[in-house]
């Protein structure tokens, strides 16, 4: 299953969004073909909700740069508020893999996807992102 509105259900609603780990409400665990993918989310609200602007650490596994491919629910590609930008071996995030930061900003309600390859694994994130509540 692949592209943006694959996952989108009736409303634009994800079908399955990808899950947030047990252990932490803030870091969410990716699908990958060949490793691991794993993000740990910063903002003022986790999960965010439409108009947030979120920085995720990503922890993946693999060779090679980061490449970070952001969808919204409409199935158009969006740009990053900034990243990916590497961060060195000191981190305290411990999960496998190199790390890099990347921002966000969900403009809208709605499924969206957040796919990010190295030169041999490729991960998908589905965030379901709800109206901002007053």
């Amino acid at each position: 299953m692949s592209g943006a509105k694959a996952r989108a259900g009736k409303g634009g609603e994800c079908r399955a969004p990808s899950t947030f780990t047990p252990d932490a409400d803030n870091e969410v665990e990716g699908a990958t073909r060949n490793g691991t993918l794993f993000g740990l989310l910063f903002g003022e609200r986790v999960p965010p909700r439409a108009g947030d602007e979120l920085k995720i650490v990503w922890r993946m596994t693999g060779k090679g740069p980061l490449k970070v491919k952001f969808t919204g629910p409409d199935g158009k590609k969006r740009p990053l508020a900034f990243g990916p930008v590497a961060h060195s071996a000191g981190s305290s995030y411990q999960r496998p893999g190199d790390e890099w930061g990347t921002g966000f900003r969900f403009g809208t309600p709605g499924c969206w996807h957040i796919q990010l390859t190295r030169s041999n694994n490729v991960g998908d994130v589905w965030l379901d992102v709800p109206r901002a509540t007053a």
